[in-house]
């Protein structure tokens, strides 16, 4: 999976539109192999994005958990801690 790509489910707050829409592009880009489509692919590129953001947004709502929800802030530090012990070897 892409490492831009982060876990959207069961966050309290939920997703936000804008981290549905990052999470869509990020994936586009990385199955297109291109950061910025050319002219002739803007529309393709524009509709996939679009699709998968909507597509992404009902799988969320969609999705049913026992699990209470994660908290960002205490999530963010555990991946900060990751990210540490990876890059200091």
């Amino acid at each position: 999976m892409c490492r831009n790509i982060r876990v959207l489910h069961n966050f309290e707050p939920p997703a936000t539109r804008d981290e549905v829409h990052e999470a869509a592009l990020q994936y586009v880009r990385k199955i297109s192999g291109s950061a910025r489509p050319s002219k002739a692919n803007e529309e393709a590129f524009a509709r996939a994005v679009a699709e998968v953001t909507a597509t992404t947004r009902v799988l969320l709502d969609e999705l049913v958990t026992t699990a209470p929800p994660k908290n960002r802030e205490v999530e963010a530090q555990k991946a900060r801690e990751r990210a540490k012990e990876r890059y200091a070897r």
